[in-house]
């Protein structure tokens, strides 16, 4: 008896020992993989008409875990408002995420805020749904009045600051073609030195001898700069006309070649005058060089001497060829062709710097690759900022707003799966062309009595959609899916994200996509739109928006 309990004594406890073993595995299992907990509240369960509930979701997951909180329109009937910041605290080795959102709603009634999906890692939690009610705001009418709608007051339209862009560039304009006009393009008045320096040399050397008799050296004895003036007078017009070293020259030199040019018969000048020439210039040279003085008459006589002596060469210099003339009438206006061509770089250079200034300008204010779009030509910005269509498409009729008109596509009935189902397609451009719009709206036709109704899902024909694009060449496709909602409250499926189009034997074009699809009236309805546009192209970006929150689906008419 006594081993028959000890048996029994051990075999209970051999069962406690295995019943508390696997309680212990199994709570380290549950910790192990249930540490993610989800909890949502709201700060009111009763509101007034539009006034703001804060809708709170907090979260407890592993640091290692991605959360991915609802975003969109998804408490429907209640509408978000606001979605804010996630909040994040650190807790041991876990994460504490609170997630708030601002709802409304603006009619009275009892509302239910739907179930929200948490993503946490690769695990889907729900929220629990919570109960609303919306209160009517009391009005008294006997403390408050009741007063007709007032009528629309016009008001003027707020005038735009181009004008004064536009004011600025006129004004800058202006005063930079001023400054050209009267810097280089204006027929300057001469001074007295260029109108004699545009003199023959003739009357140049006569007009410095009536300013040499005019000054006073003489008067004041100085001898040495009344001579050097004189023989300056003298040299500068051999210089000219005779010998084109002749102010470089020394007296020797000059007088060397005057009798060279004499004998060789290239200037009739008697030997008599360059013999007067050589004692001037020589008296000259005592004057300026040895301090000598020679009487005052004597200089008068020199400079009357000087006189002749220009007449005499003058008359000695035989007179210009046909084929001078025009080489020098050709040196002339070459010389005013230089003048106009410097006139003309002057000014490019001015238009060009002034161009740049108004580039960095409008650059600095609206951005660079605005203002170079807007000079060189951009399809996309063309499109954007050209007359857009709202109209409505297929039946049910889909309304949206688009850059261009979408042309009905014409199907391959021989493509159609079924005789039951009616398709009508519009189109803007193809996907080769990147920027592309295409929708449709298909209509399933009942059921016969007796057939089971087939239910439509949205998720399998967003995957044959894709596998579709694939088959015309279209790679790297990631896709995204999200809930989608109208702005006049139709819901459906968001398929997006990016692909890459073959642009060539090797070359594909990045761009993204946005699939949108709607299931209505039983079933009986599929309506689809697909927007591509080219990646990094922010035109194309507002454009993809601006079609996205025009879509509204309309119910066909009876």
């Amino acid at each position: 008896m006594n081993n028959d309990l000890r048996h029994k004594i051990f075999s209970n406890s051999s069962f406690n020992f295995k019943a508390s073993s696997l309680f212990s595995i199994f709570f380290f299992l549950f910790t192990l993989f249930s540490y993610a907990q989800v909890t949502s509240t709201i700060d009111s369960t009763e509101i007034k008409i539009g006034e703001q509930i804060t809708f709170r979701v907090e979260v407890e997951a592993d640091t290692t875990d991605l959360v991915v909180f609802p975003e969109g329109q998804t408490f429907s009937p209640l509408e978000m408002i606001e979605s804010y910041k996630v909040d994040t605290t650190k807790k041991d080795a876990t994460y504490q995420l609170i997630k708030k959102y601002g709802l409304t709603q603006f009619d009275s009634g009892r509302y239910t805020i739907p179930r929200q999906k948490i993503l946490v890692g690769d695990k889907t939690f729900f929220t629990d749904s919570l109960k609303v009610f919306v209160n009517n705001i009391a009005l008294d009418t006997t403390e408050q009045g009741l007063y007709d709608i007032k009528p629309f007051i016009e008001v003027e339209k707020s005038a735009s600051d181009w004008w004064k862009t536009l004011l600025i560039i006129l004004i800058t304009i202006s005063i930079v073609s001023s400054l050209l006009y009267w810097f280089v393009w204006r027929k300057k008045p001469l001074t007295k030195e260029e109108e004699i320096a545009l003199l023959p040399p003739y009357e140049r050397a006569k007009l410095a001898l009536k300013k040499l008799d005019e000054s006073h050296y003489l008067e004041h004895s100085e001898l040495k700069e009344y001579y050097s003036e004189l023989t300056f007078i003298i040299r500068k017009y051999l210089d000219e006309k005779v010998y084109d070293r002749a102010l470089e020259s020394t007296t020797d030199e000059l007088i060397y070649r005057l009798n060279l040019l004499k004998d060789g018969n290239q200037i009739d000048i008697p030997k008599e005058d360059i013999k007067n020439l050589e004692s001037i210039l020589k008296r000259a040279d005592l004057v300026k060089f040895a301090k000598s003085a020679p009487d005052i008459e004597l200089a008068k006589l020199d400079r009357n001497t000087i006189d002749l002596e220009i007449d005499h060469v003058k008359e000695a210099l035989p007179e210009p060829t046909e084929e001078e003339k025009l080489l020098n009438q050709q040196y002339k206006e070459e010389q005013a062709r230089k003048k106009k061509r410097k006139k003309k770089l002057i000014t490019g250079v001015a238009i060009l710097g002034l161009l740049i200034a108004i580039f960095v300008g409008f650059g600095l204010k609206y951005g660079f690759s605005y203002v170079k779009d807007t000079l060189i030509g951009h399809d996309s910005k063309e499109l954007l900022e050209g007359d857009w269509v709202r109209s409505e498409y297929g039946v049910p009729p889909i309304e949206i707003s688009t850059p261009k008109v979408l042309k009905r596509m014409t199907l391959d009935e021989s493509n159609s799966k079924s005789a039951s189902v009616n398709t009508l397609a519009f189109s803007y451009a193809t996907i080769q062309d990147v920027f592309s719009i295409s929708l449709s709206t298909t209509t399933f036709q009942k059921p016969a009595e007796g057939e089971e109704k087939s239910e439509i899902d949205p998720i399998k024909i967003a995957e044959e959609s894709i596998t579709k694009l694939e088959k015309e060449g279209i790679t790297d496709i990631f896709v995204k899916q999200e809930k989608f909602a109208t702005p006049n409250g139709a819901e459906g499926l968001k398929t997006f994200g990016t692909l890459k189009i073959p642009s060539g034997a090797e070359n594909y074009t990045e761009a993204h996509y946005a699939l949108l699809q709607f299931i209505s009236d039983n079933s009986e309805v599929l309506q689809q739109i697909m927007i591509t546009w080219a990646m990094d192209d922010t035109y194309a970006d507002s454009m993809s928006e601006r079609i996205i929150s025009s879509i509204e689906l309309k119910k066909a008419a009876q």
